[in-house]
């Protein structure tokens, strides 16, 4: 357990036993990636995050994995995107809309139009307010990118499927009450509500 997961770790005993003890009693793991510094691969994160969209696990790794065999060395570039047909998108098992997402991406990012080497300094909404403004990125997706390739400690996705099942288990809530519940709980979370955002989903994963 590296420092700052260490941070989180001793601040959910603090705040919130019932998710401390969740994570003692099932062994969950629960450090962030290291954060992407690297502006030039953010591009390639973002049309993994895409092409993930609404996907099993297994199902988006093997898409994915068609998608960059398309590519000269295989390399996620906006210019060798913008050069393939969008069939041979489609064949790779993109669908329609999201061979549309993609080339709109590589299009913003050929034009300079998203500012990925300003993305470390500026806030979580900020990212947000850039990312969707491309066709296909909306919350979800952008706090997905916060997450896993900014590393951003302080992300809840409340729209999130998985999320919602993971807390529903860990809080017993029903339905009706969810939303406002999982709002009120991840206040006291904060400023670490990714690393709880791990928390669940695992916990989820393994029921």
């Amino acid at each position: 357990m590296n420092s700052k997961t260490a941070v989180a770790f001793n601040h959910f005993a603090r705040v919130d036993p019932i998710l401390y003890q969740v994570i003692v009693a099932e062994k969950l793991s629960f450090e962030l990636p290291a954060p992407l510094t690297d502006s030039s691969l953010y591009f390639s994160h973002l049309c993994r995050e895409i092409i993930g969209q609404q996907l099993a696990g297994r199902a988006a790794d093997a898409i994915n994995k068609r998608f960059r065999e398309l590519l000269p060395g295989k390399k996620i570039i906006p210019k060798a995107i913008l050069k393939l047909p969008n069939q041979s998108l489609r064949d790779a098992g993109l669908s329609w809309a999201k061979v549309k997402y993609v080339k709109d991406l590589a299009e913003r990012t050929n034009k300079n139009m998203i500012a990925f080497e300003k993305f470390t300094k500026l806030s979580d909404e900020e990212v947000v307010k850039e990312l969707t403004q491309v066709k296909g990125i909306g919350q979800w997706t952008a706090e997905m990118f916060l997450i896993f390739t900014l590393g951003r400690e302080d992300v809840f996705s409340f729209g999130d499927l998985g999320l919602k099942k993971g807390f529903q288990g860990v809080y017993k809530v029903e339905d009706n009450n969810l939303l406002a519940e999982m709002q009120q709980q991840s206040l006291i979370w904060s400023p670490y509500r990714s690393y709880a955002a791990l928390a669940l989903w695992q916990y989820k994963d393994r029921r």
